[in-house]
């Protein structure tokens, strides 16, 4: 599998699992606003960049394709599935 899918699809992953992250803290009380929750997937999404970046630099011709890969399926993804979990926890 070539290192862009491989980002491609591990950020949509991880879009699932922030959305998850967010629910689960708006639930207990740490996020209080949407903007906090959008807060959390910013920091995130940069902070698996540099993990994305350690590990295909050398892989990759640009490597500015790696922060851009995925960036709307992941917040796409994210905002969806708070919706969806929040919708679950809180019926």
């Amino acid at each position: 599998m070539e290192p862009l899918n491989i980002i491609y699809w591990t950020r949509f992953c991880l879009g699932i699992l922030t959305g998850l992250i967010c629910t689960v803290g708006w639930t207990f009380g740490l996020f209080t606003n949407f903007i906090e929750g959008l807060s959390m997937a910013i920091i995130i999404y940069i902070l698996t960049y540099y993990v994305y970046k350690l590990q295909f630099f050398t892989k990759v011709k640009k490597t500015s394709k790696i922060f851009t890969t995925g960036i709307g399926t992941y917040f796409l993804t994210w905002i969806v599935a708070w919706a969806l979990f929040f919708t679950l926890l809180t019926r």
